[in-house]
């Protein structure tokens, strides 16, 4: 009885000394090396996972930048302060960092904006692909109003306001969501301190537009012609301007006879 006992405790003894001597060994094969750039670079990001900056969340960009795949200042959440110190940690410079902030291309609201029928269905605006003339708006380019954006955004920047969707600046932090979920594609990111922008995203020609919204760009190019730095062009009769080369100086919004440049 007691020669029973003896064996079994030697046995499993010798079983526990082998298992960990096994997991001892595994430990040092499999042993995963922690970059502890990475590891830093992580800890200064603000974790939000937005996706903002192109990588799935903060620990794929964490990585990127310690490769050196992606730019320290790439996280647009996080913005200058979050740019410099990841420069820091990296030993490089972080380089200038412009500031964004996304922007909808539409004041067609429910008093400027016709409306071709009654719409009762689902609350999203990618379900309009899904129902005759894509919405009930007159205009097909215009914001639906259904907040889809709304939902989207991570940092709670947008509202519904009189049936167009409408960006807090002070809360935006340009990741981008909104403009990847809008339908329409009527979402940009454009500097922050952009003074003039185009509030209309219609291609439609001018009598058409003119009928769908009383401020859509109906393609006159008078605001082409008085830009002194041709800052301004028409393509597919739609006002684009090139935030680079204008110098704010708010001729083309003067002179838009439907009102459809403004000022931020």
């Amino acid at each position: 009885m007691v020669g029973g006992v003896i064996t079994a405790a030697v046995v499993v003894g010798v079983v526990g000394i082998f298992v960990g001597l096994f997991l001892g060994v595994a430990g040092i094969q499999f042993k995963v090396t922690v970059d502890e750039k990475e590891e830093a670079v992580l800890k200064a990001l603000p974790g939000n996972n937005c996706g903002g900056c192109g990588f799935a969340g903060c620990s794929g960009l964490a990585a990127a930048i310690a490769k050196g795949e992606a730019a320290v200042n790439a996280c647009p959440v996080g913005g200058e302060a979050v740019g410099r110190e990841i420069a820091q940690i990296m030993g490089v410079d972080a380089g200038e960092s412009e500031h964004k902030v996304a922007y909808v291309h539409c004041q067609g609201d429910c008093e400027k904006a016709g409306v071709d029928y009654n719409y009762f269905g689902a609350g999203d605006c990618r379900m309009m692909a899904f129902v005759p003339g894509g919405g009930p708006k007159s205009c097909n380019s215009g914001c639906l109003g259904y907040g889809t954006c709304v939902k989207e955004c991570p940092f709670d920047a947008i509202r519904v306001k009189n049936g167009i969707a409408v960006v807090d600046k002070e809360k935006c932090k340009a990741c981008g969501k909104c403009v990847a979920v809008c339908p329409k594609h009527l979402i940009s990111l454009i500097p922050n301190d952009a003074k003039q922008r185009v509030a209309c995203s219609s291609t439609d020609k001018g009598p058409v537009t003119m009928k769908a919204c009383q401020v859509g760009c109906i393609g006159c190019g008078i605001c082409a012609k008085v830009c002194p730095k041709q800052a301004v062009t028409v393509a597919d009769f739609h006002a684009v301007i090139d935030h680079e080369k204008c110098i704010q100086c708010g001729a083309c919004e003067a002179k838009c006879p439907k009102k459809a440049i403004v000022s931020a």
